[in-house]
C-alpha cells in the first residue's frame, strides 16, 4: 500500500503502482527509465513523505526511501498533482525553486513518461 493520508499526490502513486501491475507496462517503463527515483513530498500541513519509484530493477512503487536512488526529487503536493496535470512544466518549476534535483538530472526528464504511464489505465476505461 502506498497511500497516505493528508497527500493529494497519494492517489497518483497508487495509479503507477497498478499500471506497473501490468508486466507489458512494466518492463516498457523499465526500458525506457532505468532509474530508480526517491520522491520526497511535502504536504500542505509540512509534514514530508518519501515514495520510492523503482524502474530500474523491481518496476514497483514503494512508500518510504527504498534502495539507493539516481535522483531525489523534493517538491510540494501540490506541485506535484500539478506536474502530473500537466498544468506545471517540469523545467520551469525546477527553475522557480519548485522543485529540487539531487542526484542525475538527466533522469528528471523521464518523470514525465513515468506520470504518463500512470494516467493510462483512466484513459481505458
Amino acid at each position: 500500500m502506498v497511500a497516505v493520508d493528508g497527500y493529494k499526490s497519494s492517489a497518483l502513486f497508487t495509479a503507477l503502482k497498478a499500471s506497473l501491475a501490468d508486466p507489458a507496462t512494466k518492463a516498457d517503463n523499465i526500458k525506457k527509465v532505468k532509474g530508480i527515483f526517491h520522491l520526497v513530498v511535502k504536504n500542505a500541513e509540512g509534514k514530508e513523505t518519501t515514495w520510492t519509484i523503482d524502474l530500474k530493477d523491481k518496476g514497483d512503487v514503494l512508500l518510504g526511501a527504498e534502495g539507493k536512488a539516481d535522483i531525489t526529487v523534493s517538491l510540494s503536493d501540490d506541485t506535484f498533482v500539478d506536474l502530473a496535470a500537466g498544468k506545471v512544466n517540469g523545467q520551469k518549476a525546477f527553475m522557480s525553486g519548485k522543485l529540487k534535483v539531487k542526484g542525475n538530472i538527466g533522469l528528471a526528464t523521464k518523470l514525465d513518461t513515468v506520470l504518463k504511464s500512470a494516467k493510462a489505465p483512466k484513459a481505458k476505461l
